[in-house]
């Protein structure tokens, strides 16, 4: 059996989150997936905008409330909030309320900061 506690992953600052890596190739290893955990402060925007182009991700709020935006589109999300961001959407996360925001995120296939598709040009307001 193997577990890992987050409290035991090293947290790294990124633009717009704290992030934890609680299943990837140095973690627990699992063969189809990977998984992390971020932590947004209030006030703050995941950047940049990105996609996922070899797969997609799933994510699930644990805390706080804000706003995801997908391609153009902005939905309002709160604790126990699903979002699916489908393969190749772009797309980001805002924390608008005044407490932290904490969401755990899985990726099909396995991925990592490295296989994003960076969106530097897009910035968080509806378009559509």
């Amino acid at each position: 059996m193997t577990i890992v506690h987050e409290s035991e992953v090293k947290e790294e600052r990124v633009p717009g989150r704290f992030i934890r890596w609680i299943a990837d190739e140095t973690t627990l290893q699992p063969k189809h997936l990977s998984s992390c955990v971020i932590r947004v402060v209030p006030g703050e925007t995941v950047q940049p905008a990105h996609a996922h182009p070899e797969g997609e991700e799933l994510i699930y709020f644990i805390s706080g409330t804000g706003q995801v935006w997908i391609d153009g589109e902005i939905g309002d999300v709160r604790p126990g909030s699903v979002v699916l961001f489908e393969q190749g959407k772009v797309h980001m996360v805002r924390n608008t309320c005044d407490e932290e925001m904490k969401v755990v995120c899985f990726f099909a296939p396995p991925t990592g900061l490295a296989n994003y598709e960076m969106h530097e040009d897009v910035e968080f307001v509806a378009t559509r």
